[in-house]
């Protein structure tokens, strides 16, 4: 490295984005991301061992995907060559397949090869890196936001190990926020700002996992504010929303405004208003609550308060669960519309809910009878001699695949659970049971 290398290296240390100043750049500062590079975990040992084979990191934007790849540049004693797929032709991975072979065979150094976007790359340049990456001339990391399963070729998946970043916690993004407000080193501290513990509550939480987006706005705060009269910098709650473009939404995660306003959703699904159960959604989604908790609710509500009048409400429900972990948002919120507007309008029942809370209220507070001796298993060894099984009727030997027998056991041969009533399908059950 000449003098401008070094001139021009060390003031883009100094002028680059906060995000990127803020890179961790061992294994101890690393934040989140524990499933995978926990101290017990193979990747956190295979890295600290400097042992690490080929991987592929994938997971959306801001989660430490390259962040990941620099620890490992810093840590490892091979050769780190990088390159963008989006740009990189067959000639620059030519040249550093020649390096990499000259390095294994003249020093005995290994090259790790680090491909940023790596679904970028199209069949014949990823076809081109797998003998090397089989052979050993080089370890590859790749890097994608896109599910590698469908971007990167079979063969190359084959002799990767796949590790998944999640988005950041809520508490992860808002440690690097005051990380980032008050490090004099990396971060803006020598600004000598302050932020408030509800601006940075709100940054973690509109950030959505994206710890980028959240360092994005500290920064620009912190540039773009007046000092006050006390000559430091002040991030408020209305500097912070402004930062980051989204309006400050009065909700709370942990206060009362949180179950306010879930309890408004769910009460307007069960009352059959398909407008305000939207709108609640809207707000519950705007202000970055966890889409997990708004699907559990919903298929909660198609169980509990839709019940056997439309069936159909619950695989409604569930399948929006899954499309939304599937896919993320923004495009999420569609099929989660969907559901809590099908379970806003569908006919309503809690039948089959107050069957169970009855059902169970009868087990708790009384003895427990034996099962009847013809409903018993009749399978195992000397249960036929004991007479279990005995006299059971099969329903399918007979007319409708129905025949009158007791389930129930001894002394509650006529306790009724459930009361199917006169509203959508519920009906139909209700005729067939009569």
């Amino acid at each position: 490295m000449d003098l401008f290398d070094y001139m021009r290296t060390n003031t883009m240390e100094k002028e680059s984005p906060l995000a990127s100043r803020m890179r961790p750049r061992t294994l101890d500062e690393v934040v989140g991301q524990k499933h995978i590079i926990g101290k017990d975990k193979l990747l956190y040992r295979a890295i600290k061992a400097d042992k690490l084979g080929s991987v592929i990191f994938y997971g959306p934007p801001g989660t430490g995907k390259t962040t990941l790849a620099k620890v490992i540049a810093n840590t490892t004693s091979a050769r780190f060559e990088q390159i963008n797929a989006t740009v990189a032709g067959k000639k620059d991975m030519e040249e550093i397949v020649k390096n990499a072979k000259d390095a294994l065979g003249m020093y005995g150094q290994k090259t790790i090869l680090f491909v940023d976007e790596i679904h970028r790359f199209n069949k014949s340049q990823q076809d081109y890196l797998l003998p090397f990456v089989e052979d050993g001339t080089v370890t590859l990391i790749g890097v994608t936001t896109e599910n590698p399963y469908f971007e990167v070729n079979n063969a190359l998946l084959s002799r990767s190990r796949i590790f998944e970043l999640k988005p950041l916690e809520k508490q992860d993004i808002k440690e690097l926020v005051l990380r980032a407000v008050y490090d004099e080193t990396r971060g803006m501290g020598t600004y000598h700002a302050e932020i408030t513990d509800d601006a940075a509550e709100f940054l973690a939480d509109v950030a959505n996992g994206d710890a980028r987006a959240a360092l994005n706005a500290v920064e620009l705060g912190i540039l773009t504010t007046e000092k006050g009269e006390d000559g430091k910098i002040h991030i408020t709650l209305p500097v912070a929303a402004e930062c980051i473009q989204k309006r400050a939404v009065r909700y709370d995660r942990d206060g009362d405004n949180h179950y306010d306003t879930v309890s408004a959703f769910i009460k307007s699904m069960r009352g059959s208003d398909p407008d305000a159960a939207l709108y609640y959604l809207a707000r519950m989604l705007y202000a970055g609550e966890d889409v997990k908790f708004i699907a559990r609710r919903i298929i909660i509500c198609a169980a509990e308060d839709v019940g056997n009048a439309d069936p159909n409400a619950l695989t409604v429900a569930v399948s929006a669960a899954q499309a939304v972990e599937r896919i993320g948002l923004p495009e999420g919120q569609i099929p989660l519309a969907e559901a809590v507007a099908y379970v806003a309008t569908a006919p309503k029942s809690n039948a089959a809910c107050m069957g169970i809370f009855k059902a169970m209220e009868a087990v708790k507070n009384r003895k427990t009878p034996p099962v009847p001796a013809h409903l018993q298993d009749r399978h195992y060894k000397g249960a036929e001699k004991l007479g279990h099984g005995l006299g059971y009727k099969y329903a399918h030997d007979y007319p409708n695949h129905y025949v009158k027998q007791q389930y129930l056991p001894d002394g509650m041969e006529n306790e009724q659970f459930y009361f199917p009533t006169e509203n959508g399908y519920e009906k139909q059950i209700r005729a067939h049971m009569e």
